[in-house]
């Protein structure tokens, strides 16, 4: 039960690898690198920080409880799914899909933002004083 959150983390981590993977070998193959940036960050918030965030939780599995993990978790990657559609339609998508990118490109980043700050927060709190001697 305490590693069910880490588990969640970890194989989204994955899945954003494949993701992350399957766009660059599209875009090297193709020789268009427009979606660099989009890459880019499904690799490191998709793959690295949510690979980060498993791998905390899993150490500590005492920081997993409890509703502001839940928060962590679900602002992570709404903010990511909504984010990266909203990044490629920024780049690739022409005036068209500029109203949906301009929204998504505050909502998503500013979820994304958050989930780090929830999580700042709850590794000060696993981490500090009280918790090494509680």
């Amino acid at each position: 039960m305490d590693q069910q959150l880490s588990n969640r983390f970890l194989r989204l981590a994955v899945a954003f690898a494949l993701i992350g993977m399957v766009l660059g070998y599209w875009m090297g193959s193709s020789r268009d690198f427009t979606a660099s940036p989009v890459h880019a960050h499904i690799n490191l918030l998709g793959w690295v920080s949510m690979a980060l965030y498993g791998l905390f939780y899993r150490i500590l599995p005492q920081a997993a409880r409890g509703r502001l993990p839940q928060v962590h978790f679900w602002t992570a990657l709404i903010g990511l799914l909504i984010f990266m559609p909203a990044l490629t339609a920024e780049l690739i998508g022409g005036p068209a899909w500029a109203s949906f990118a301009h929204i998504g490109l505050i909502a998503g980043p500013t979820l994304t933002l958050l989930s780090m700050a929830v999580f700042a927060l709850i590794v000060f709190r696993a981490t500090g004083p009280r918790a090494a001697t509680a």
